[in-house]
């Protein structure tokens, strides 16, 4: 296959890359300053890079065209944004990544199982953006129906409270993202920071919980603990996870 062609980062039983070749540290600083290309607004974002299929050239990135209503936040290797790409097929999701090799790992891991499964995974794709920063650039107001944050950095130390993704001012600006109606989901294997993301959105006027029989209605709930990587790694060791999905819910003002 690929891997006999002289490129040894694809495995030749799968087609697909080998992580040992794109390896990382876990985390990043999400305070440093990093060098890729951010776009100046939503609209100079050239979604025929990421979605072909829905966007057969760059002129065709209108306002009547299909947005990205999916966003997952610091996506790691990409196992959610796979699981949900076949769940809901004609939704465009978009992975944000701050680590280089990461994000191209799942480059390129989603270009082979397009090759693999021709007419799939075409509505999925990843950027290397810091989210903590870009949001903005990426999405207009209310153009989100789910945004995921799945076992993020927890920053233990207090000093390092103000790195993590889920924080009141940070919030505010998921709020604009997302339309009326539509989810944060958030887990950890970190009690204390299972318990601090739960409170900064309960505390958030633009913000519900869903209640326990929304949860078990919502099939992506399944996903949080099975899907990703980090995930897998918690259920093999036994560990327990911490769950908080809200609803973003209209200004009483």
């Amino acid at each position: 296959m690929l891997e006999s062609q002289g490129n040894p980062t694809i495995s030749k039983s799968t087609g697909l890359p080998r992580k040992r070749f794109y390896r990382a540290r876990a985390h990043s600083n999400p305070l440093s300053d990093s060098h890729f290309p951010v776009p100046l607004s939503p609209s100079q974002v050239d979604y025929s890079l990421h979605f072909p299929r829905f966007f057969p050239s760059s002129s065709e990135n209108g306002a009547d065209m299909k947005k990205v209503e999916f966003a997952d936040i610091g996506c790691g290797f990409g196992g959610l944004l796979i699981s949900l790409s076949t769940l809901f097929p004609e939704k465009l999701m978009i992975g944000m990544e701050l680590r280089d090799k990461v994000t191209e790992y799942v480059k390129e891991r989603i270009l082979a199982l397009r090759t693999t499964h021709p007419g799939q995974y075409q509505n999925i794709s990843v950027v290397r953006t810091n989210s903590m920063k870009y949001i903005p650039n990426y999405f207009e107001k209310g153009q989100l129906s789910k945004m995921f944050f799945l076992f993020p950095d927890p920053h233990f130390k207090e000093k390092n409270h103000r790195r993590r993704v889920i924080s009141p001012y940070l919030l505010d600006e998921y709020a604009y993202a997302l339309q009326i109606g539509g989810i944060v989901y958030t887990i950890t294997d970190v009690e204390e920071l299972g318990e601090w993301m739960k409170t900064c959105l309960e505390n958030h006027p633009l913000f519900e919980a869903l209640t326990e029989e929304e949860l078990e209605a919502d099939p992506v709930v399944k996903l949080l603990d099975s899907a990703t990587e980090e995930g897998q790694k918690v259920a093999r060791n036994g560990g327990q996870t911490y769950r908080a999905v809200y609803r973003r819910i209209a200004s009483t003002l």
